[in-house]
């Protein structure tokens, strides 16, 4: 058992060495909503938003950070949601 934690601890270590070499060749992260603006400006060029934003997070790191508190307070309610579907007694 202590072997196989340890093959699952190097595993581990050498999967995250390998995802920063290869995060940083100097690539751009951008999010999808970036990507698809500028493809249909390219297609249309007559295109105009139907709305704007109400308030733009001062940064890329806010931004980053606002929609990893959303996906983990989602992961959470989820399985809070099975956890007590799960545990429930029928009668």
């Amino acid at each position: 058992m202590k072997r196989r934690n340890i093959f699952l601890l190097s595993l581990c270590a050498l999967l995250v060495v390998i995802s920063l070499f290869i995060g940083s060749r100097g690539g751009e992260f951008g999010g999808a909503d970036d990507l698809i603006e500028e493809k249909i400006v390219e297609i249309d060029g007559n295109y105009k938003p139907w709305f704007s934003s109400i308030w733009e997070p001062p940064s890329g790191e806010i931004e980053s950070l606002l929609f990893a508190l959303q996906a983990g307070l989602g992961a959470y309610f989820i399985g809070y949601y099975v956890g007590r579907k799960k545990n429930v007694k029928e009668c």
